[in-house]
């Protein structure tokens, strides 16, 4: 009964994607398939199929009430923020769920194939391929830049700090919502920047779609008669054949270096592609994990059939013998599952401001319409049974985000706190040292400025 209820559902979801694009009458050739007619599909037909995929889907179905009624809700995106608090978790007093949204089809094959950042732009025209952080109160800093994007080609680098924006010089965390705004959402923007030597300069970008490179930097420093490998990854989601070449040209070169100590800076990388993280990790292991069990996906109980079990399969002949992670909370899921699923193979450790995201979930996208609908549908495990971190992974040395270097400085906190280590065996630079608390106000600030930027583990295969 199940199997036929899955397969009912998703002859309900085809017949609304080929009925919302065209119909095809008989006297149309087959060789001409211009002449096509757009048939309107009722949006309460749309939002109800939402809600029967879901109850069909949602690891937490059974928790959304019988009387949840998706038509009162504006669209698909609305819904799937709606189901958020029925995500009730055993050993969690307050609801997990935090990812399950939807977006127009369009919007996500850019987001998803790298054609920028249309999650976090929220507009069709692109974005300015430039991310903003807090370093302190009133001090805003250019977090990251996409290379290919108006920022990258404008030769603006992270560290640099903004002291203005469309003419407004109130860059505070109470000010945050015109920052998100004019940097986000704008499809021009006017910034002035301070460079580390002190100049000043003006710039003014205009968003447009850009092809995303989710390797920012990848280096070898030679300190202390170690080799220490640093590779800047900052999504999981992209071309997936040019990801891997790029990760297979970085290990391989890696390996030609003789690296032992590799860091992997993910501060905010918020996840993407599960077969991504999968070859990441094959690279990594020792030979020995070869077949070795990475990971398992587990579905709730209505799909149960489908639950996965994924094996490694060593790639190329790069094997560290010790793992650093830069994280953040906005390193999250698809990130997340990297490092859960390494820990029970290798020496992983680590370094950042505070625990990670906390997402041991995942989804793949369901066609509704022109929607693509993504209700949390997977939680995973490592080796060991590990998983359900909604809490977030613990660092082992909190240090802060420092904002006020490039990439790639080792005077930057969180790589020089790692290198630290690497070449005393310490972490703390005096025994008594306190942990990092940053700012409450801060906190606050940056989260909003964060709350656009997509967080997720996409399993693109789906229900098999």
């Amino acid at each position: 009964m199940r199997q036929n209820k899955f397969t009912y559902l998703l002859i309900i979801s085809l017949f609304i994607i080929a009925f919302s694009a065209c119909r095809k009458t008989d006297k149309v050739a087959p060789q001409s398939m211009a002449a096509v007619t757009p048939v309107a599909v009722s949006p309460d037909v749309i939002k109800d199929s939402v809600l029967l995929f879901t109850k069909e889907l949602y690891l937490w179905y059974n928790q959304i009430p019988a009387s949840f009624n998706a038509r009162s809700y504006d669209d698909p995106a609305k819904i799937m923020e709606a189901i958020h608090p029925y995500s009730i978790e055993p050993g969690f007093t307050q609801p997990v769920d935090k990812w399950s949204f939807a977006m127009k089809k369009t919007e996500w094959d850019n987001l998803s194939g790298g054609l920028s950042d249309a999650f976090a732009g929220l507009n069709s025209t692109g974005d300015f391929g430039l991310g903003v952080f807090f370093l302190s109160e009133g001090d805003l800093r250019v977090k990251s830049v996409e290379k290919l994007s108006p920022a990258g080609l404008a030769g603006i680098h992270r560290s640099w700090r903004v002291t203005m924006i469309n003419g407004n010089s109130n860059l505070t965390t109470s000010n945050a919502a015109f920052i998100v705004s004019n940097v986000y959402k704008s499809t021009n923007s006017t910034f002035t920047f301070i460079k580390p030597d002190g100049s000043s300069v003006n710039i003014s970008l205009t968003a447009a779609s850009y092809h995303q490179r989710p390797v920012y930097m990848d280096t070898v420093y030679d300190i202390a008669s170690k080799h220490i490998g640093y590779l800047v990854f900052n999504s999981f989601l992209g071309d997936t054949v040019e990801i891997n070449n790029d990760l297979q040209r970085v290990f391989s070169n890696f390996n030609n270096y003789g690296v032992t100590d590799l860091v992997i800076d993910l501060r905010y990388n918020g996840g993407g592609y599960v077969s991504v993280a999968q070859k990441f990790a094959d690279y990594l292991i020792p030979g020995s994990a070869a077949g070795g069990l990475m990971m398992r996906e587990q579905y709730n109980d209505k799909n149960s059939r489908y639950n996965n079990s994924v094996y490694f399969t060593k790639k190329g002949s790069f094997t560290p013998q010790h793992i650093y992670f830069i994280v953040t909370t906005g390193t999250a899921s698809a990130s997340e599952l990297l490092i859960n699923n390494l820990k029970p193979y290798m020496d992983v450790k680590l370094v950042g401001p505070s625990t990670t995201h906390g997402k041991p979930v995942g989804f793949f996208p369901v066609a509704v319409g022109d929607w693509y609908i993504f209700p949390v549908s997977f939680r995973s495990f490592n080796k060991n049974g590990e998983g359900n971190y909604f809490n977030g992974m613990p660092v082992n040395s909190s240090v802060g985000d420092g904002l006020d270097k490039d990439w790639g400085n080792i005077q930057e906190a969180c790589l020089a706190r790692t290198i630290k280590y690497i070449t005393t065996g310490t972490f703390l630079r005096q025994t008594n040292e306190p942990p990092y608390i940053g700012e409450p106000e801060v906190i606050n600030g940056n989260n909003v400025l964060d709350a656009n930027t997509f967080k997720g583990t996409i399993d693109a295969r789906g229900i098999r």
